[in-house]
């Protein structure tokens, strides 16, 4: 059924949320493998100093999800991407054999999308499996 799970995650409350819900999927067929994908966008940071927050900040909410997946004997991936985060999600997930995307429903960025967020809905839209949204 669901054996090969991406969690899109970015540390956010949403996507830990996220990979609850990936956790207890995985947990329910046996082998099951999540693989988290985290994408980070350098393009609209303008000084190396906050290139190097923005990763320090995004390395400690992974820590938390990765915890999370050892704390519940979950076998995880862990893929870092650099890129606008909605395309290169999407381009990741439709050229391998994912079963289900996981994605939290708002990231890091507030200002992106009003009833759904931006980096969700396009992920929503233009990936070739299910995608479960959690909120």
């Amino acid at each position: 059924m669901y054996k090969n799970i991406l969690l899109a995650a970015d540390g956010s409350e949403h996507s830990k949320r996220a990979a609850a819900h990936a956790i207890q999927l995985a947990k329910l067929v046996p082998d099951a493998e999540v693989e988290i994908i985290s994408v980070l966008d350098l393009s609209k940071v303008k000084t190396e100093v906050l290139h190097s927050e923005l990763k320090q900040k995004r390395q400690q909410g992974l820590a938390e999800i990765e915890n999370l997946f050892k704390q519940e004997n979950v076998t995880y991936k862990l893929t870092i991407e650099r890129g606008e985060p909605g395309p290169t999600i999407v381009s990741y997930a439709n050229k391998h054999a994912f079963d289900m995307i996981i994605i939290g429903s708002r990231g890091l960025n507030a200002l992106q999308g009003m009833v759904l967020g931006g980096v969700s809905h396009k992920v929503a839209k233009r990936v070739h499996c299910p995608v479960m949204i959690i909120k």
